[in-house]
């Protein structure tokens, strides 16, 4: 199973270039999904009501990921950050963190687009989604 980033779906849903693992996952129904931290960024992304209703039409029919434990949760994606930043590397948004503890709370490969999760897998049992 595949959690599918913002930094995917973005791409995706203006109709523009995107991941060719996602096609891959979509041309071969493979099971993925997307967290609620995923929800909401996507959803900030739109620039019209209209965009807004058809894309949170669309986000609503996937399947929605969430943390075993919101607060051992949170503190295992400070401990994420921290374990980064200890060997020299800075993440750019502690939602990036969450969403990775996501992944790896459900067992699952996440597919992105963001150099911040190259950096997480490096540190932590974050699984990439690669062909």
């Amino acid at each position: 199973m595949v959690l599918v980033d913002t930094s995917v779906l973005i791409p995706y849903l203006k109709g523009g270039d995107y991941s060719s693992n996602f096609q891959y996952v979509l041309d071969n129904d493979m099971p993925f999904g997307i967290n609620s931290l995923i929800y909401l960024e996507v959803l900030q992304g739109v620039k019209t009501e209209e965009d807004f209703a058809v894309v949170k039409k669309y986000l609503d029919t996937q399947k929605i990921y969430g943390l075993k434990d919101e607060k051992e949760s949170y503190a295992s994606a400070a401990r994420i950050y921290y374990a980064c930043r200890k060997r020299g590397m800075t993440i750019g948004s502690t939602m990036d963190c969450l969403i990775a503890q996501t992944a790896i709370e459900n067992d699952l490969f996440l597919l992105h687009n963001d150099r911040d999760f190259d950096k997480i897998s490096k540190v932590a049992g974050l699984k990439i989604f690669r062909l």
